[in-house]
């Protein structure tokens, strides 16, 4: 935008030819960010040091499941047998650990108010073991308790006193990924008895 700007503007004043902000015409943005680098595919892709030295790389950042950093390392070009290998010995070490990824999973995402449902579904889709999602669930918060926060701070202290607030406060509960029972539980919607 600034580019077009500045080029229609010089060739208003009848300056000399109009240059590019950036250089060429080819430049982008993204090309002066500092900190991105291209992924480099190995020059061995057998080579399990440097399959370790990536995957180590990677877990400098946060914590990987270990399905999920299987396909980060495969995607940078690394033979699933050094892939394996070092999935290995880091496992032996500690440093790759999916109880203690899913745990600290569960405690982030339930902290930013979401339920058991949709954390349990994200855990999945990284691959986790079923026995592992659901002991990293159980060790979680008190997901009624949890449910009635997130309500109240979206909605206010306040009970809904009509169906349509009701129904509005459900939805907003299924979609954060609680159960029917939590959110009757959170919304008070029982029906009455007439």
């Amino acid at each position: 935008m600034i580019t077009t700007l500045s080029n229609r503007l010089i060739a208003r004043l009848g300056a000399l030819e109009a240059k590019p902000v950036w250089g060429t015409a080819a430049d982008t943005i993204l090309d002066h960010v500092p900190f991105r680098r291209p992924i480099a595919s190995p020059d061995d892709p057998h080579d399990s040091v440097a399959a370790r030295a990536a995957a180590i790389a990677v877990l400098a950042r946060r914590d990987y499941a270990c399905g999920e950093l299987r396909l980060k390392l495969a995607s940078r070009g690394f033979a699933v047998e050094a892939i394996e290998a070092v999935m290995a010995a880091l496992r032996s070490e500690g440093v790759l650990n999916d109880e203690r990824f899913a745990q600290n999973y569960v405690a982030h995402h339930a902290a930013r108010g979401q339920g058991p449902l949709r954390i349990r579904a994200e855990l999945r889709r990284l691959e986790l073991a079923a026995g592992t999602i659901e002991a990293a669930l159980e060790g979680g918060p008190d997901w009624h308790a949890l449910a009635s926060k997130v309500c109240r701070s979206k909605f206010g202290a306040q009970a809904p006193t009509q169906w349509s607030q009701k129904a509005r406060q459900a939805r907003f509960l299924h979609y954060r990924g609680f159960s029917a029972d939590h959110i009757r539980a959170a919304v008070g919607a029982e029906p009455d008895p007439d």
